[in-house]
């Protein structure tokens, strides 16, 4: 064997010693930290919190639920149902965490930690927000959280951050409203396109999405009327030319103005033929009905 071989054992064998020394040291620390039948209060909750300092969630929440079940009724108890909660939330495991917490503020409503407690409750939905297209029911907890937050506490530091969460969130469910209306639009369902533009303005006008939804309506509105019957074609042009005259109205300098106005233009084109049509209609009947 060469010296090379004979340094690629030596090697591999300092290697081995080393994984195996990390190893046992992993579990002889890990099993310190397990709680044994006969260990007191105090020593099972010195275990768990153990765990949860040296960011091992997972095994902490199992410790942490033993030290509230032997423990239930004591500040010891109160300790560990925060921690257990705090857990839950450091592992991202929130609607785990989101339930603790509200455990928490049943148990202890008067505890010192309530306000941070109410707090991370709320960001408990918040981060299981999804993406726009998928179903908001988190988002819509959360907006409601943080309104409840704000409500309690008004003063608070984290009132800002609270209702810039909410922000978030309703700019979330404005897209997605925004979204669905799009869908329609190209699914040729115009007045179900109108109406959902509609919705985002009306629900979320502070948005960002509220000025392109009203120059969207304008639109669905001109194509609906483009593509309906005669008889009801004033009618739907001229709650395109309302729509326009809304969106005048809340966006005088809007970033759409241009858009709004083309589509403005066609809707009073359509709008003075559908009553020429219509006039012309009624001329027509009234010769008949006198002949």
């Amino acid at each position: 064997m060469n010296f090379k071989s004979i340094n690629n054992v030596h090697r591999f064998f300092h290697y081995t010693l080393v994984l195996i020394f990390i190893t046992v040291a992993g579990i002889s620390c890990t099993s310190k930290n397990v709680i044994r039948p006969g260990d007191t209060l105090p020593v099972a909750f010195e275990k768990a919190k153990n765990l949860y300092e040296n960011g091992k969630y997972s095994e902490a929440t199992d410790a942490l639920e033993t030290v509230i079940s032997i423990g239930r009724g004591t500040d010891t108890a109160q300790e560990a149902q925060y921690l257990l909660a705090e857990s839950y939330y450091k592992n991202h495991e929130y609607l785990l965490a989101a339930s603790e917490y509200d455990r928490y503020t049943s148990y202890y409503p008067n505890s010192e930690k309530r306000q941070e407690v109410d707090f991370k409750n709320a960001e408990c939905y918040w981060h299981m927000s999804p993406n726009y297209k998928l179903d908001q029911k988190y988002s819509k907890k959360a907006i409601e959280q943080f309104n409840l937050f704000i409500s309690r506490y008004p003063d608070s530091e984290l009132a800002k951050k609270a209702a810039d969460y909410i922000d978030q969130m309703r700019e979330k469910l404005a897209h997605k409203t925004f979204g669905s209306a799009d869908l329609y639009m190209r699914m040729d369902e115009y007045e179900a396109a109108a109406i959902y533009y509609g919705l985002t303005i009306d629900q979320y006008p502070e948005t960002a999405w509220a000025e392109h939804a009203l120059v969207e309506q304008i639109h669905a509105y001109v194509v609906y009327a483009q593509n309906s019957v005669e008889a009801k074609q004033q009618e739907r042009f001229q709650k395109a030319v309302d729509s326009y005259e809304k969106y005048v109205q809340l966006f005088p300098r809007g970033d759409y103005r241009s858009e709004a106005e083309d589509y403005y233009d066609m809707a009073k084109v359509g709008l003075a033929k559908a009553k020429d049509d219509a006039s012309g209609a009624q001329l027509t009947e009234n010769k008949q009905q006198s002949n």
